[in-house]
């Protein structure tokens, strides 16, 4: 299954010869929305041509006649309003994906989500769901999805969390390692609520992690790369929080969780899906070229299983395993993407933005390399063998 990119079409020019009129066709209005104070209408046609207007302007086609596919992506850019200056064009895209027997959209304006919701399948057989074969991953993800319906099974999950750390290690290193995770997985929730994703907030799951967990589909590259560093910046933001308070107080507690939290958010941003560090480079590498992002994806796969090896970590098989169907799935879709990639300035600032992070937290390690406590020196040994 497929999705389609929007082909913009201009509307036909009035010809000299005014006696050849086209024949009526049969319209159906799929969508009428408010857009900076003109209707936004989504029209579909017998001949399975939809035409998205502003106010009376076309400002987007496709033809999907003999095509069966997933989702459409209509963007085009409007004036900006007098009032913001520089007065530069609003990017706007209408994103439609196929339900059982409806479309979900989503309208965003400049990288920010304005509105969402449903609205009525065309006639025509041309936009299908895509079909979902029924496997392990599969029955997982339902199970998930179904636990998701209910605020219980966060409360549920934290404290099996805790109780698991707290059996494993001490009752203040389990309340130390959970807020670790939260201040992660926050960052990643406000990122989402900036670009007004809608989230159903974080799970904690027990020995593998958290998650921060939305209901909408991104839109750029940018908002993956944003979304997927923030949770270390919040960690960094933690880390160096700790570390003044040890400095302060002289409690190794903080510095526990100092040292800690920068261990766990720099593990996040190796350069593996499905870790942070991995979707950032996935934005990164197939902005640039599909193969690029082939390559350097199956590159941070090979980093992923010598690291499994070195450190005996057999739950990042499973990750890599779920991260290798990702990048399938990524290069399969690389001609009908409905992300916007990264430009040039945009790759290098991320670029320049995750080596920032990752030295951040190195910083912190490092300043805990001489201490007398085990623990404490623990993660610089590991960077350093």
């Amino acid at each position: 299954m497929s999705n389609l990119e929007n082909d913009i079409t201009e509307p036909p020019t009035q010809g000299p010869t005014p006696e050849l009129t086209p024949e009526p066709k049969d319209e159906q209005t799929l969508l009428s929305l408010m857009l900076m104070g003109k209707p936004l209408r989504l029209i579909t046609d017998s001949e399975s041509v939809q035409s998205l207007y502003w106010g009376e302007q076309l400002v987007s086609r496709a033809l999907l006649a003999g095509k069966r596919i997933a989702e459409i992506a209509h963007r085009f850019q409007i004036p900006a309003p007098a009032a913001v200056q520089p007065a530069t064009p609003l990017a706007i895209s209408l994103n439609l994906q196929a339900q059982d027997n409806n479309l979900a959209f989503q309208l965003w304006v400049e990288q920010r989500q304005q509105e969402s919701g449903l609205c009525p399948m065309p006639d025509g057989g041309h936009l299908v769901k895509p079909k979902k074969s029924l496997n392990l991953m599969g029955l997982a993800a339902l199970g998930f999805k179904l636990l998701k319906s209910t605020k219980v099974i966060k409360a549920v999950l934290a404290g099996a969390s805790v109780a698991g750390y707290a059996w494993l290690f001490s009752f203040e290193f389990a309340l130390v390692l959970i807020a670790c995770l939260v201040a992660h997985e926050y960052g990643h929730v406000k990122a989402m609520q900036y670009f007004g994703i809608k989230t159903k907030g974080i799970y904690l799951i027990p020995f593998v992690g958290g998650l921060a967990v939305s209901d909408d589909k991104i839109n750029t590259r940018w908002q993956d790369v944003v979304i997927s560093i923030m949770g270390p910046v919040f960690g960094l933001f933690m880390s160096l929080g700790c570390w003044l308070l040890y400095g302060i107080t002289d409690l190794e507690l903080f510095a526990g969780a100092a040292v800690l939290s920068s261990l766990l958010n720099l593990f996040n941003l190796l350069p593996i899906l499905p870790l942070d560090g991995g979707h950032i480079l996935k934005s990164v590498s197939f902005s640039m070229r599909s193969w690029v992002g082939l390559g350097a994806c199956m590159a941070g796969i090979a980093l992923g299983l010598w690291v499994s090896y070195s450190f005996g970590l057999a739950l990042l098989v499973f990750f890599l395993a779920v991260g290798a169907l990702e990048i399938v799935f990524e290069w399969r879709q690389r001609q009908h993407s409905h992300l916007v990639p990264l430009d040039t300035y945009g790759q290098l600032f991320s670029a320049a933005w995750y080596f920032m992070v990752a030295a951040g937290h190195i910083f912190v390690i490092m300043s805990f390399a001489d201490s007398q406590n085990p623990i404490l020196s623990l993660p610089m040994k590991i960077l350093g063998s």
